[in-house]
């Protein structure tokens, strides 16, 4: 199963730490940031899956950081918690592309109900099912299948291929896909991505809904055809 990954930015060290402790024993993987600039740099080697942002912060603060992300991430749910509870800052972060609003004291059980809605929202992971034109991938089967024929893969195929398609468009690094599917104390180098890539494009050479691309000294992305 994919570890999904939620940044959380907020500058006070005891709450950037119990947001991380209540994620992870959830299941999830927490990538903490103190402001808007810190957490770019992350977002620069990380893939994420959602944000978890204050507003009132040093450097780069909530508002300024949401806008920023939404013009790059439309997709990426970002759910702000701030002590500021009037409608002028709620208003403000909604029409920046806020998803969803909670104030401070956060009551940490709320917090993993509203993080687990957004995800259902974005359509990761938990549908289970990903449709890519006339292809189905089915998370429990590991099966791909089109117009009646199925293709069984291997866990690390499908999950590879599932986190591809799951983001079109969009590079990943060998160390990304290394980390996300096979984790961070896996032995395997990063060949091992190529070797399933390359086995991947021989089982779907001919299917015409997508294409796998190597991007030269990055990594690859998945191109869903027009």
């Amino acid at each position: 199963m994919l570890m999904l990954k939620i940044l959380v930015v907020e500058d006070d060290d005891s709450l950037l730490n119990l947001y991380r402790i209540v994620l992870e024993k959830q299941g999830y993987e927490a990538l903490p940031a103190h402001h808007g600039e810190e957490a770019w740099n992350i977002m620069e080697r990380e893939h994420v899956d959602l944000i978890i942002t204050d507003v009132l912060m040093p450097v780069m603060d909530g508002y300024q950081f949401v806008r920023s992300v939404r013009d790059v991430y439309p997709e990426i749910p970002i759910l702000m918690i701030t002590a500021k509870d009037d409608f002028a800052s709620k208003s403000m972060g909604f029409t920046l592309g806020t998803d969803d609003y909670m104030t401070k004291p956060v009551d940490m059980e709320e917090m993993v109900l509203r993080v687990r809605a957004l995800l259902r929202r974005s359509n990761i992971v938990f549908a289970k099912k990903l449709t890519v034109r006339a292809t189905l991938l089915d998370y429990d089967a590991m099966t791909v299948s089109r117009e009646g024929s199925a293709v069984m893969l291997t866990p690390k195929e499908f999950q590879l291929l599932y986190k591809l398609l799951s983001y079109p468009d969009k590079i990943f690094t060998r160390k990304q896909l290394m980390e996300d599917i096979w984790g961070l104390e896996s032995q395997s180098d990063t060949q091992t991505i190529d070797v399933h890539i390359n086995r991947l494009r021989r089982h779907f050479e001919n299917n015409p809904d997508f294409e796998i691309i190597t991007i030269r000294g990055l990594g690859y992305k998945a191109v869903i055809s027009a």
